[in-house]
This record gives C-alpha cells, sequence and structure tokens, in this order.
C-alpha cells in the first residue's frame, strides 16, 4: 500500500491496548508522542474508560513516561456530559458511574438528581447494586432518556478480565426494555467530539488503535481514516475473524508503534 500521499492532518490515539497495557507501557507509546508532539503533528488521545477524569488519564500516561496534558484527553464520560448539555442544558441527570462520569456531569453545568432525572447516564460502576438497577429501570421506565457511555463487554484488569459499562448495561436494558443511546466507539458521537476539538474535518483525521470492533469501526463510522496497530486486541492471527465480524477494513496496519511512528512522521508536511 502507497503511504507515500499521507494526507491526515491529526489523529485520535486510543490508549489502552495501544499505549499501554494497564500500568505498562507498550514499546516505543513514549517515542511515538514525543515525535508527534516535536513534529508539531495535532492529536488527542480518545478513551472509552468514563471512570477517570481527563487529569487522571493524563497522570496515568505521565506516570508510565508517556507526556500528556489534561486538555489533550477525550473521554466518553466528558462527550456524555458534552451530548446530553447540548440536547437538554443544565437538565436533571441521575450517573451510575464513577468519579469520571461524575466529575464531566457537573462540569457541564448539569444537576445530579436521583429523585426525577431527565437523563439517565450509565458508565463502568464498580459499585452496582442490584439496588441501582432497580432505579435505573424505574427511572427509565418513568421516561428519562438512557445514555451509555460506552459499550465494552469486558475490560482488561491486572487479575485478568472484568465485567465493563456494557454488561452493567445489559442488565439495565433488559429490565427497561430500552436501548440507549451509546456515545462511546464504535459509536461516532465520542469521535465527532474530539473531531470538533481538533477544528478540522472528519477525512483529514485518522484514528490510531488496536481493537477492530471499537477503535476501527468508529473511525469508519465517523468518516476518518483508519490505522489498526497490532499491539492488543487484534493480532495477526485473529484479524480475519474481527473484519468478518466487524464489516469494516482499516486503512493501514502496523505491526507495531514504532511502524505507526515512521508512517506518520515520515510523511508529515
Amino acid at each position: 500500500m502507497n503511504t507515500t500521499n499521507l494526507s491526515w492532518k491529526a489523529y485520535l490515539i486510543d490508549l489502552d491496548g495501544t499505549l499501554y497495557h494497564g500500568s505498562r507501557m507498550i514499546p516505543e507509546a513514549d517515542r511515538l508522542i514525543t515525535e508527534l508532539q516535536d513534529n508539531g503533528i495535532p492529536f488527542l488521545f480518545v478513551t472509552n474508560n468514563s471512570s477517570r477524569t481527563p487529569e487522571d488519564v493524563a497522570e496515568h500516561l505521565k506516570a508510565m513516561g508517556i507526556p500528556a496534558k489534561e486538555e489533550q484527553v477525550c473521554t466518553s464520560a466528558v462527550a456524555a456530559a458534552e451530548y446530553i448539555a447540548g440536547q437538554m442544558p443544565g437538565c436533571k441527570v441521575a450517573p451510575i458511574g464513577e468519579t469520571g462520569l461524575i466529575s464531566a456531569l457537573k462540569n457541564a453545568g448539569l444537576t445530579l438528581d436521583k429523585e426525577h432525572p431527565d437523563f439517565v447516564v450509565q458508565g463502568i460502576d464498580r459499585n452496582f447494586t442490584y439496588e441501582t438497577l432497580t432505579k435505573a429501570a424505574r427511572w427509565i421506565l418513568g421516561g428519562a432518556r438512557y445514555v451509555l457511555t460506552n459499550p465494552d463487554l469486558l475490560l482488561p484488569s491486572q487479575d485478568g478480565l472484568m465485567p465493563g459499562a456494557g454488561t452493567i448495561s445489559a442488565a439495565i436494558r433488559a429490565a427497561s426494555g430500552v436501548e440507549p443511546i451509546v456515545i462511546g466507539k464504535p459509536s461516532d458521537i465520542l469521535m465527532k467530539h474530539a473531531i470538533a476539538r481538533l477544528g478540522l474535518r472528519n477525512e483529514e483525521v485518522a484514528v490510531i488503535g488496536d481493537n477492530m470492533l471499537t477503535d476501527i469501526s468508529a473511525g469508519v463510522n465517523a468518516g476518518c481514516g483508519t490505522i489498526l496497530t497490532l499491539t492488543g486486541v487484534t493480532t495477526a492471527e485473529n484479524l480475519p475473524s474481527f473484519v468478518a465480524s466487524s464489516g469494516v477494513n482499516p486503512d493501514l496496519i502496523c505491526s507495531n508503534l514504532d511502524e505507526v511512528r515512521k508512517l506518520i512522521c515520515n510523511n508529515s508536511h
């Protein structure tokens, strides 16, 4: 594939599986980000993780040696809060989630209300209970609109896989009979939020990620370019099955982050 005419002006970069695994940096992640900055190539970190604030995400990256600033981070929680604020400014929301989500809702000028909310917004909640499920179903059946930060069914942890926001959502959907508005990847809502912050057109931006079902599908759904890196979920071995199940193909495939760095920085204008 000819990459000499790489025309993308900016990049939306996934985190877990692309730049790190848990608290371990993937080789060359620090050099990739440093060279993007040194070459003046715009980028944002884009994550489905709703539990951390952008400041927390930046600190997590810096602790591993990856340069990062709070304003470079787009989370599904912030995108969800801004989506709701755009639909109904200052409305009442019932959050089911953690610090990152609650902080984002407050920062968007929304009112936290667990009595008569206009919206139920749900992300990962590691303290989710049967009582919370009951309240969520009643709120939604009572007319509250249901927003899901991200549909991830499973998340990696140091002890193995754990249920994600999408698994909690499966229970709420079963109880309420209502499908949520999905913000995070593979939805294009998070991507449009990030692209708007860059001030560019969709086709001027490429998504870099390791997951065909979320990162690459989101890029395709948003009309962006896509670069798959084989550093996480997708491998050379399972790529054909992911192409079949996702129904999309990445524009470019890189085995590692050194290939990604050379691809972008050697073709920057």
